[in-house]
């Protein structure tokens, strides 16, 4: 029983250690989002910071309500595919187990 318990809470610590790494790769982790067929592009961080926001040119012929319409998708695009990520190294870090609903984990 000893052995099997020391051998449980081994696999705990290595997989919090696991997660801490998965954590800080996603906080540097950068991804676009686009709209308008790529007129507005909006780059955000692993922690959802808006580092870069992209117009083009022809996006500022168009008008005000227009433009930001497409801001606002690109914003939703870039955080859907942060959210993706995410997903993909914590699944790849818990080895797909599901964890309960509200359990935070830091990110």
């Amino acid at each position: 029983m000893k052995g099997a318990l020391g051998q449980m809470m081994q696999q705990a610590q290595k997989m919090q250690e696991n997660l801490k790494r998965a954590q800080e790769e996603i906080a540097r982790t950068e991804v676009t989002g686009e709209s308008g067929a790529g007129m507005v592009k909006v780059t955000l961080s692993g922690k959802h910071q808006a580092r870069k926001v992209e117009i083009a040119p022809d996006a500022l012929k168009e008008d005000k309500e227009f433009l930001e319409d497409l801001i606002a998708a690109a914003i939703n695009d870039a955080s859907q595919k942060l959210e993706a990520v995410t997903q993909q190294k914590m699944s790849a870090v818990t080895g797909g187990m599901q964890l309960p609903p509200g359990m935070n984990l830091g990110f």
